[in-house]
């Protein structure tokens, strides 16, 4: 099943801010409907009434016409939002629930998902258990479904549930994970396919995305940042492969020796904004189902670099620009599809870039900055998953239960 992101909701959310500490490596936690990357600030989340706008030609005052109105019309650009009082500009159209989402929460216990957290710390089957490390991840599930279950009902699109980071290196312990996780959706009534489970592009996890997939199980593969892993997790038939444009950017300011960014910067090119074109390229040249989702773009430019990617997660500053600019006939910027069917048609990859790509291959080929990227942000997600377990600790048993 694709993924839509274009339905109306019929609810929505306000909010107001506080801070949290941020965590290390991949970053800290912020409420985000559809995360990109993670930042610091932490959102109260409360519901309200009125309808959200589409972020569409249709929102727009007849005859006027917007630079975010005519860049939707090649790519579906996703708010890499939190939930704030003016939020609806630019409503949620998909959901990420993570760690980092959890702890948010718990740092703000009037949101509307705070019930969700305590259900799941008052739940008899977690509770039975002896051993306290199964007892703590049964409650970090419940807690993940509990609130992914509510975001579902809050969102017109696919709810994406991050996958343990300590299970990267391990295909099994993922899968177990993913079916864990889908059971506990199912007893909450929310179908399979409306959800995403989101797993690290490393070896082991794109062989999880493979096994997954064949079960009719939709995969979102983060952490991407070579082309090897890109190419590697369309063959596993990833449903959704994010990848992290001004990460990459970043890491080539400070650094070098890695084959791949030097090849991009040799030509001209920012290496995120090229990694992004070649996977797209690759991807549709050889009719894989996977759709791409670019990440982490830091301005107007890079979006209009990318324009007919399947997604572009774009910050509220740069959607407030577009929105903001009115085009006109001889408006400066020219709107073109950079990624298109006969784009991916006219790209040549070499034939070691052709090859199926097994553990080793994918190991030779990943470079310096695919490596420290993938392992930051590992341990970013790791040190969250630690820090939500050793909060159920403290709080475990909840009040009143």
């Amino acid at each position: 099943m694709s993924l839509s992101l274009q339905s109306p909701l019929s609810s929505a959310l306000s909010s107001r801010s506080s801070s949290l500490q941020k965590g290390g490596g991949g970053g800290g936690g912020r409420l985000r409907l559809l995360s990109g990357s993670l930042s610091s600030n932490a959102i109260v989340l409360k519901l309200r009434n009125p309808s959200f706008p589409q972020i569409r030609a249709s929102s727009l005052d007849a005859g006027a016409s917007t630079e975010l109105d005519a860049v939707s019309s090649f790519s579906e650009i996703v708010p890499d939002t939190v939930v704030f009082d003016d939020f609806q500009k630019f409503p949620p159209t998909a959901a990420t629930v993570s760690s980092s989402l959890l702890l948010g929460i718990c740092s703000l216990p009037d949101t509307i998902f705070r019930s969700a957290v305590d259900t799941a710390l008052a739940d008899s089957g977690c509770s039975a258990l002896e051993n306290d490390v199964l007892r703590l991840s049964c409650f970090a599930n419940k807690a993940l479904v509990n609130v992914g279950g509510d975001l579902s009902k809050l969102v017109p699109g696919r709810v994406s549930t991050e996958v343990d980071a300590r299970l990267a290196y391990d295909t099994h312990g993922i899968i177990r994970k993913v079916h864990d996780l889908l059971k506990l959706y199912n007893e909450i009534d929310v179908p399979p396919e409306r959800l995403l489970f989101k797993i690290p592009s490393t070896w082991q996890g794109i062989e999880a995305s493979r096994l997954l997939e064949s079960e009719g199980i939709q995969t979102h593969l983060t952490f991407v940042y070579s082309f090897a892993q890109a190419a590697a997790a369309a063959q596993a038939g990833a449903s959704v492969i994010q990848i992290f444009v001004g990460r990459l950017r970043d890491w080539s300011r400070n650094h070098s020796d890695d084959p791949e960014i030097e090849a991009a910067l040799k030509r001209g090119e920012d290496p995120g904004l090229a990694l992004v074109t070649k996977a797209y390229n690759y991807i549709h040249k050889y009719g894989y189902k996977s759709k791409l989702m670019a990440a982490a773009v830091r301005n107007k430019q890079d979006l209009f670099s990318l324009l007919g990617v399947d997604y572009i997660i774009a910050p509220l500053k740069v959607l407030q620009s577009l929105k903001d600019s009115i085009t006109t006939p001889d408006e400066k910027y020219s709107f073109v599809r950079r990624l298109s069917s006969h784009s991916a048609v006219a790209y040549s990859f070499s034939e070691e870039e052709l090859i199926k790509w097994d553990q080793l291959s994918l190991a030779s080929a990943m470079g310096p900055a695919s490596v420290e990227l993938l392992a930051a942000g590992l341990d970013g997600y790791v040190d969250q998953a630690k820090r939500v377990e050793e909060l159920f600790a403290k709080i475990w048993p909840p009040p009143n239960v």
